[in-house]
């Protein structure tokens, strides 16, 4: 018996490769399957629905969630802490967003992100330096987790001996989110509440503290701000710092991870890079659409029937926006499978669009640069010792688990 496209997508077995089944599914602009979400899959379509107003991001508008797996297990992924703003309309989603942006980029914070090219500097340096044997390494163990979590860190303002319990806590949350057949439920979701109970409590005691005596950070700034949107409570301190945490370090950690083996797969690009480090610019670039590190978003309802290529989707209902589709439409790309950096006019959703467009962009950007650049400078003879790797569970935070690459040596 045939699969649908909508149990491809999430069958693992498919996980190395979906595109050709997104290319199926792009046949059907709007895909419907009984009881289930609308998929959406075409670039154009995606694009406008994500600057839709009568898109919603709050699950609380959904009809039902029944016959729509993710958006069941996006509820479960709540802790006690309210919504975070990704998954909150306007107004309350921009009272948040703006406040949460004011220290951390323009125009208030201009230098915030571009003062910590220093920083992420030693950072990469640190992380290549201790890879150890460069005859087998992980470098997601080694390199893609332990970066993004250790710049989240610094950008908060958690003090360095903190740190190692604060990658802990990123580690155990972040495996929560893939599923896991063979796991115990029971056990899995205890570890995972437990892990964030503890987060909250330090980051709650650190907030308090900050609030006394603030420090130049952004957990400071967020915790004694007073401006025209007024104060964040604690709790809304809380789920925005989570949110920095969990979304900032998972997505770069596919990104990083998704852009090494692109770039091992395509040698002469990575050898471009190595000669010359400017082109780490165009070549992230092109990993975000090529392989971004989230394929789909699926927590989306609509709050009027809404008429999408001839398809009526009804209020209320679940809806799935497959952005790395949208990223490899023909209709939009020219030679969509064929990876490029010198694309001209890359308007890819590898970072989505509209109001939920990726708050972190300019440090994710910034670090997956620093990231892909050094590691071509400093790997000698890099090459993969397993292609396929194996990947996440996940299928919307789509990277490798383990990436094992072998080098002659590591330069200076």
């Amino acid at each position: 018996m045939t699969q649908s496209p909508l149990h491809q997508i999430l069958d693992y077995a498919n996980r190395a490769n979906p595109y050709p089944i997104y290319e199926e599914l792009r046949k059907t602009p709007v895909h419907h399957e009984e009881d289930g979400p609308y998929v959406v899959s075409t670039y154009y379509e995606i694009r406008s629905l994500l600057h839709d107003p009568r898109i919603s991001s709050d699950a609380r508008n959904l009809a039902s969630t029944a016959g729509d797996p993710l958006a069941e297990s996006a509820q479960e992924d709540e802790s006690a802490l309210p919504p975070s703003f990704l998954r909150l309309d306007p107004p309350e989603h921009d009272r948040l967003r703006r406040m949460t942006n004011r220290p951390f980029g323009p125009p208030h914070s201009p230098h915030r992100i571009d003062g910590m090219r220093g920083e992420l500097q030693g950072i990469v340096s640190g992380l290549i330096d201790g890879i150890g044997d460069p005859g087998r390494f992980d470098l997601v163990d080694q390199f893609s987790y332990p970066f993004p979590v250790t710049v989240i860190c610094r950008l908060l303002g958690i003090p360095r001996e903190d740190e190692a319990r604060f990658h802990t806590w990123a580690d155990t949350i972040a495996a929560s989110l893939d599923p896991d057949p063979d796991a115990d439920p029971t056990e899995r979701g205890k570890t995972s509440r437990d892990a964030r109970m503890q987060l909250g409590m330090y980051l709650a005691g650190l907030i308090e503290e900050r609030r006394k005596n603030p420090g130049n950070d952004m957990l400071s700034e967020l915790a004694t701000a007073k401006g025209e949107d007024g104060s964040m409570t604690t709790m809304e301190l809380l789920s925005t710092a989570a949110l920095l945490l969990i979304a900032g370090h998972e997505t770069t950690v596919n990104l990083v991870t998704n852009g090494m083996l692109t770039l091992l797969r395509n040698p002469d690009v990575l050898e471009r890079l190595r000669a010359d480090p400017r082109l780490a610019v165009p070549i992230v670039e092109e990993l975000l659409r090529f392989e971004p590190p989230v394929q789909l978003v699926p927590q989306r309802t609509t709050l009027a029937d809404i008429e999408v290529r001839g398809v009526t989707i009804p209020k209320g209902a679940s809806l799935w926006l497959v952005l790395a589709s949208g990223n490899r439409d023909p209709q939009r790309f020219e030679d969509p499978d064929r990876f490029d950096p010198d694309r001209p006019d890359n308007q890819h959703l590898g970072l989505g669009s509209g109001i939920h467009s990726c708050f972190g962009a300019p440090l994710a950007r910034l670090e997956a640069q620093f990231a892909v650049s050094e590691l071509a400078r400093r790997l000698e003879n890099p090459r993969l010792l397993e292609d396929p790797p194996p990947y996440r569970q996940n299928a919307v935070l789509r990277g490798p688990r383990h990436l094992h690459i072998s080098c002659d040596g590591i330069r200076p």
